[in-house]
């Protein structure tokens, strides 16, 4: 194992009434003006803004809001809610929805505190000191930002999708309500599931790792995939989706990577994925890492040894999660995902962009260049 150094310092509240908890939690962490950021019109048809912005007002909470957030949230939305914000006097950010509003509201709150371009950051130009503080109000189950370090942004204007790490984003709380997922698609409800048991994969293949740490991974993924696709059959069964909904932030605070050496290369390679076409975060992440498990096995066979006969019944790994992500409607393969073979340029263009012209290597389990991301996607286009 290595020396490792774990922090989680976001205030859960879980449950049926925890939306009652707003207002107090606001003035917990000294919020006087409050930016709401949301996404589309679902959080407005559910009663769940209206409901939101009713408690604002009875305990004189002053607010403004911004909608509008995409999938892969986009830096110009991120602009302008910077000026928004340094208009109206904003102090604290409140992300109502998943993991798109949540990472554009760190990405506020990064910006709002820095004198620079917040780009910086994400370009690795500068390395964030302080964030005007987030909150969240969970909609949807998938990336667990709401108690991560990570925030990843498009910058729509160069086509490029870039992560930043830092402790100082990390969410004061989060609101989780697993009743407010009950009306969640299906395939939505999918790809927060497939993003579940990635970000859990991406720190359980390390060549460093600890017991106990392991039987944490271990449990985390048998149990969402077994609830998972029961969830697609009962969806409004409060047990499955609390599992899902809690599962969903112990899969990425860091937990279940405590003594490892995490490895996100799947994670980068997808990043290409879905400024290239559009796609789903979480499908392109099924779409990739039967391929990455294919091309790496043989780095440390005992450790794909480990999770067949921990995980999957002693299944082989590769072919195991291929049925599975098929199982719940994911697919498995970039053509599967896009509904035709990516083109021989297309895939140089993603292995560029990937290895920032050749100079950048991602992964741990396994260092991945520009050839050996140039080999996985041409596996993955068969």
């Amino acid at each position: 194992m290595t020396d490792f150094h774990y922090y989680t310092p976001s205030e859960i509240a879980f449950g049926k009434s925890s939306e009652d908890k707003l207002p107090s939690l606001l003035d917990k962490y000294g919020a006087h003006k409050v930016l709401v950021h949301y996404g589309g019109g679902s959080a407005e048809r559910s009663g769940l803004l209206p409901k939101l912005r009713t408690m604002l007002r009875d305990n004189a909470i002053p607010f403004v809001e911004l909608g509008g957030v995409v999938p892969n949230p986009q830096l110009s939305l991120v602009y302008k809610g910077i000026d928004l914000c340094r208009k109206e006097a904003v102090d604290f950010i409140l992300a109502v929805g998943g993991g798109s509003v949540i990472d554009s509201s760190k990405a506020i709150g990064y910006g709002l505190a820095y004198g620079g371009d917040v780009w910086d950051f994400f370009d690795a130009k500068a390395v964030p000191e302080k964030a005007v503080p987030v909150g969240v109000v969970l909609t949807i189950p998938a990336s667990g930002s709401e108690m991560s370090d990570s925030t990843v942004i498009t910058n729509d204007a160069l086509g490029l999708k870039r992560g930043c790490n830092s402790d100082v984003c990390r969410p004061k709380f989060a609101i989780m309500n697993p009743e407010r997922t009950f009306t969640l698609p299906a395939y939505q409800t999918a790809c927060g599931v497939t993003d579940i048991l990635m970000h859990t994969m991406e720190r359980y293949f390390s060549k460093t790792h600890m017991d106990i740490t392991d039987a944490i991974a271990e449990g985390l993924l048998r149990t969402v995939m077994d609830a998972g696709p029961k969830v697609l059959e009962n969806p409004s069964d409060y047990e499955l989706r609390a599992t899902i909904m809690w599962a969903g932030s112990l899969s990425h605070n860091g937990l279940t990577g405590c003594g490892g050496v995490s490895d996100f290369g799947t994670h980068r390679l997808e990043h290409e994925l879905s400024t290239m076409y559009g796609v789903a975060h979480d499908a392109g992440l099924a779409a990739l890492w039967c391929f990455w498990a294919q091309y790496v096995k043989d780095e440390d066979p005992e450790r794909f040894g480990q999770f067949s006969r921990n995980v999957l019944g002693g299944r082989e790994p590769v072919s195991a999660m291929r049925d599975f992500f098929h199982s719940i409607g994911m697919p498995a393969s970039i053509p599967e995902l896009i509904g035709r073979k990516a083109t021989a340029d297309e895939i140089e263009q993603m292995a560029m962009r990937c290895s920032r012209g050749g100079n950048f290597r991602v992964g741990k389990f396994k260092e991945l260049g520009k050839k050996e991301m140039l080999d996985i996607y041409n596996l993955a286009n068969q």
